[in-house]
Formats: C-alpha cells, sequence, structure tokens
C-alpha cells in the first residue's frame, strides 16, 4: 500500500507515550501505523476517542515486544487480533492485519496477514481506511479523505457484501452519516441499506442501543434519524418512533447533548419505557430515566415560577426535572430560568422524619407514613420556608387532629 499524502501531526502522535510504543515495536520488526477514528478525526482536526494501530505481526510478537520494553500488555481479543498497550494510563489498541475467512452478518472468523491492502479491503467504509506513520504520512487506498471533506459516506466495494459480513454496518452507515455527512445521502449505500433493513432484527439489542445513542448525540441528528426511518432501519427496534419534531426543538435548548434524552424526543405519549428497555437492552438505570422521562404525570409547571420549580425539582430531583424540562418544548413559560434554578438550587432536607412522630407516642405503621407524607406536602407547598419547629407543630397537629 503506497503513501498518498500527509497530514499534519496533532501532539497524540508523537507524544512521549507513543514514542515509547514505537520504539518498542521497531526494536521487535514490527511495522505499526495508526488506523480507523483517529485518523479520520486527525484529517478533520478534531479530538479523538481512541487510538487504534494495525501492526503486520501476530499478536503473540506484540505481546512479546511490549513485554521486552516492560509496557503492559492486555490480551484484549486475541481471537481477532487485538491487543491493548497501556502506557502511562493511556491505552493503544493494537490489532494484527487481518482478512475475513467466514462471516455469518454478526461475528467473523479472521486470518492474520501481513498485507496492508487485504486489510483496508474488509473495513467498511471508505474513510475509516484511513492509515497514517506516527510522521503522518497518511495511506489512503479508497479516496477515503475525498469523501470525508466531500461528507460523502462510502462502503468499500459493494455495499451489500460489506452488510451482509456485519448486519450492524446498516446502522454505523446512518451513524457516520450523522457525524460526518452532508446531504445528498450516498444512493448506492442507502439503497443496499434499505435492501438489508430486514435483517437487523438478528442484531441483539445492546449492539443497536450503542449505535443509536452514539447516532443521536450528533449534533444535529434529524436529518440521519429520518432517513434510517425511510429505510426501515427502525422498523423492529423502534416501532414507537413518530418524529424528529420535538427531537429538533430539544436540541435547540439543550445544553449539553444527551443520547437516552433525544430518544426521549422520538417517542410517543403512550410509548412503553419498559418495553424499550428490554428491546433495547437498556441499564436499569437508563430504563427508569427513560421512563420519567415519558410518564405523564408530573405535568410540568411553568406558569406557576419558581414557587411551582422548587417543589417539582424536589420532588423529581435535579437530573429528572431538567429530563422533563428539556423535553417539555410546547409548554409555556421561563423555562430557561427554569433551567438555571433547577441547575444552581439545592433541595433541602425534610427537617422531621419517622422518630419524631414515635416520640408522640404513635405506634408504628402505616399512619405514621401517612402522617410524613402529609407534612411533607405541607412544608412543600410551603415553598420549603418551615424550619424544624414549624414541622414539628405541624406534625403534632395532625397527629392530634387524626
Amino acid at each position: 500500500m503506497k503513501p498518498s499524502d500527509r497530514i499534519p501531526v496533532p501532539a497524540w502522535m508523537t507524544d512521549a507515550r507513543a514514542q515509547r510504543l514505537f520504539a518498542a515495536l521497531r526494536a521487535a520488526g514490527v511495522t505499526a501505523r495508526f488506523v480507523g477514528g483517529c485518523v479520520r478525526n486527525a484529517v478533520l482536526g478534531r479530538e479523538i476517542d481512541d487510538i487504534d494501530l494495525a501492526v503486520d505481526r501476530p499478536p503473540e510478537t506484540i505481546i512479546a515486544a511490549l513485554e521486552a520494553a516492560d509496557i503492559k500488555a492486555i490480551p484484549t481479543g486475541i481471537k481477532h487480533g487485538t491487543v491493548t498497550a497501556l502506557i502511562d494510563h493511556r491505552p493503544f489498541e493494537l490489532t494484527t492485519l487481518r482478512l475475513d475467512v467466514e462471516t455469518d452478518g454478526r461475528r467473523a472468523v479472521v486470518a492474520f496477514t501481513d498485507d496492508w491492502l487485504q486489510d483496508a479491503e474488509r473495513r467498511d467504509f471508505t474513510f475509516n481506511a484511513l492509515y497514517a506513520d506516527a510522521d503522518g504520512t497518511l495511506y489512503d487506498p479508497f479516496d477515503g479523505r475525498r469523501d470525508l471533506q466531500a461528507g460523502r459516506v462510502r462502503f468499500i466495494g459493494d455495499p451489500d457484501r460489506r452488510i451482509g459480513e456485519d448486519r450492524l454496518r446498516v446502522l454505523r452507515f446512518f451513524r457516520f452519516y450523522a457525524w460526518f455527512g452532508r446531504p445528498p445521502l450516498d444512493g448506492a449505500g442507502f439503497d443496499a441499506c434499505r435492501r438489508n433493513a430486514g435483517t437487523l432484527g438478528a442484531l441483539s439489542g445492546e449492539r443497536v442501543s450503542k449505535e443509536l445513542l452514539r447516532l443521536l448525540k450528533a449534533p444535529a441528528p434529524a436529518d440521519a434519524v429520518e432517513a434510517m426511518v425511510e429505510a426501515g432501519a427502525l422498523d423492529r427496534w423502534l416501532p414507537e418512533y413518530v418524529g424528529t419534531t420535538r427531537l429538533k426543538a430539544l436540541i435547540g435548548r439543550e445544553p449539553v447533548a444527551d443520547g437516552l434524552r433525544r430518544l426521549a424526543a422520538m417517542l410517543g405519549p403512550d410509548a412503553d419505557a419498559t418495553a424499550i428497555g428490554k428491546r433495547l437492552k437498556l441499564s436499569t438505570q437508563d430504563s427508569v430515566r427513560l421512563g420519567v422521562m415519558l410518564a405523564r404525570e408530573p405535568v410540568l409547571d411553568l406558569a406557576g415560577g419558581p414557587k411551582a420549580w422548587r417543589a417539582q425539582i424536589y420532588r423529581l430531583g435535579s437530573k429528572l426535572y431538567i429530563d422533563r424540562l428539556l423535553l417539555a418544548v410546547d409548554v409555556p413559560g421561563d423555562w430557561q430560568a427554569a433551567l438555571a434554578l433547577a441547575r444552581t438550587w439545592t433541595p433541602p432536607e425534610l427537617p422531621v422524619g419517622g422518630g419524631d412522630a414515635l416520640k408522640l407516642g404513635l405506634a408504628p405503621g402505616p399512619r405514621i407514613g401517612a402522617l410524613m407524607t402529609a407534612v411533607e406536602d405541607w412544608w412543600v407547598a410551603g415553598d420549603f420556608v418551615a424550619d424544624r419547629a414549624a414541622c414539628l407543630a405541624e406534625l403534632a397537629r395532625l397527629a392530634k387532629a387524626a
């Protein structure tokens, strides 16, 4: 594979940790090149998430080379040729050049090779098959840089064949379009995704939700979502989808992108958060949060001003209140002031507890719980002004009246 160009060298390519890694590999006769997302983002001048490298020797050789240089080697995926080098808390993922021997749409049986072009040919999109030496020398066998600059997400070779190797590539096509694409969509790629959308039901919920939530965190994902719907890619996994109108409004008021909140913005009022959580294999915490975001009650009261805002922040908690507030795009009121309050006000704790009720001579049981709820409701309705003495007096009054 011949060099095609040179890119400005970002600091992470040449810092002390990268230099130490390359020195260890060179000493063992290993050729290593940065590959995939880190090179793609370097071409665009964007921040990177992970650092991946392709190497031309088998994983056993890589582990030996790292250990000889006192670099921690973690066999994260030996079967598929992947070893993680950990240097001063920074992971570098090194994967041996490989080719697919057998695929079933979900996983592949691979064989190792020393042919860089064979390794490139098995990748999904042209701009994910970019390789770079530590000095910025770029290898671009499929014109991925030009596609990247044009905002074009293009499969390598035959799109149907690439999707047949891994069905998840249908969703990845739309995710990369959300992050790197510009209209129009690549026609051949979109048509292949539409033809293969019916196979997505064989994927696991975890893989689908991971791709979908990553897509939704893009700066402006609505076009990609609408294209997914047109292709039928969400038919099996998100039948509750009702459109992107609220999603677009949410993005306009959201201080930080949140994939799960944006997912909630695309769902109808009767969507069952529990069913969606099970289908997408969301964590228990995310399923509960989604349920709160989709719940009809409590109805958000923005018109009631700061007193009403504080009451609902107290009941929901600041984070969930912010979710509900940002999603309430049709509710009249000063949502920006309510958001500022939710981010700065710390809800107080009720100054009395069940022990105080016991000291009044009440027997343990449901009656105490009911009294404490009544005192709390009174305290909240008074905008949290009542101190402990006042709350004790109200508790005594309610106990006597009961």
